[in-house]
């Protein structure tokens, strides 16, 4: 498998979404949603001030945003305006995160937990459930650095990734979208016990980061001190990898044509003093050599 690369010049890119021939893509410190064909051509969807992240659909086709800094749901109007469909301050302990958004326009939103960038002592953070009205509750509790949040199952079982938890997680869906049943789904190794990050970090063997279901069930993971992607078969088997040569990657999604193209989004590092004032992420693809699904 050979990587190649799509599209340069970003800062950090997150929550890539195949969506109607392109990867739509958030760009941290540009603050801007982008849309990527794959010609390289970027395009500006929408531009958040307090630095977008997770995306998704509603129904109805209007895109929703993660407004990370002031813990806001977007949501983007026909007129490509930006309202407020949530405002998850009162529920997210710091900066929101990565999100999915399921068929019937639930959102479930992660959370950092604490203050990573300036290296505060690790806390755990909740998931939260904004209704396709914007009513939001707690989902789920006590979750190390939520990260990507797939659906697996066909619907059935929700899975988040726990950057710095050592594992997947996964959760039985109800008809209402409430979580039960909290499961491990993979774990890549026992659990840190210490609260500083530098020193978690050192006892990590995968960090997952974004991730991406395939249709047959497994799951692929950014590993974002990995520099590669994994694909993860439930109960934590790798059963293929991706390399990325000498970048990091930190999340991941699957498209193209047949849906045989896995997207990555990397950089040389994470920390916002890095990466604010530089343009070094790129979008990396690869084609694999089996259909792994796509829009």
């Amino acid at each position: 498998m050979t990587v190649r690369s799509v599209a340069d010049g970003f800062s950090f890119l997150e929550g890539p979404r195949w969506h109607e021939g392109r990867i739509w893509m958030s760009d941290f410190y540009t603050h801007r949603v982008v849309a990527v064909d794959d010609t390289g051509r970027v395009e500006t969807i929408a531009e958040v001030p307090e630095q977008p992240s997770g995306l998704g659909w509603l129904p109805d086709g209007r895109l929703l945003v993660v407004s990370m800094h002031d813990r806001k749901l977007l949501r983007r109007e026909p007129d490509g305006g930006l309202a407020v469909h949530a405002d998850l301050s009162e529920l997210a302990s710091w900066y929101l995160n990565d999100m999915l958004v399921d068929d019937a326009g639930r959102a479930y939103v992660g959370n950092f937990g604490f203050d990573l960038m300036s290296g505060a002592p690790m806390t755990t953070a909740n998931l939260i459930l904004v209704h396709p009205d914007g009513r939001a509750e707690v989902a789920a509790t006590d979750l190390a650095f939520p990260n990507g949040v797939v659906l697996v199952d066909g619907g059935r079982t929700l899975v988040v990734a726990e950057s710095f938890g050592h594992r997947l997680t996964a959760f039985t869906v109800g008809a209402d979208g409430r979580l039960t049943d909290r499961r491990e789904w993979a774990g890549f190794g026992p659990a840190p016990e210490s609260t500083d990050i530098t020193e978690v970090l050192g006892q990590l063997n995968v960090v997952p980061d974004g991730i991406c279901a395939a249709p047959d069930g497994t799951i692929w993971v950014a590993d974002a001190t990995g520099r590669r992607a994994i694909q993860v078969a439930e109960g934590g088997e790798i059963v293929r990898q991706v390399d990325a040569g000498d970048t990091h990657v930190y999340a991941c999604a699957l498209g193209g044509p047949g849906g045989r193209t896995l997207y990555l989004c990397t950089a040389p590092s994470f920390a916002e003093h890095e990466r604010r004032h530089t343009r070094e992420a790129r979008l990396l693809a690869v084609t694999l050599d089996a259909p792994a699904g796509g829009e």
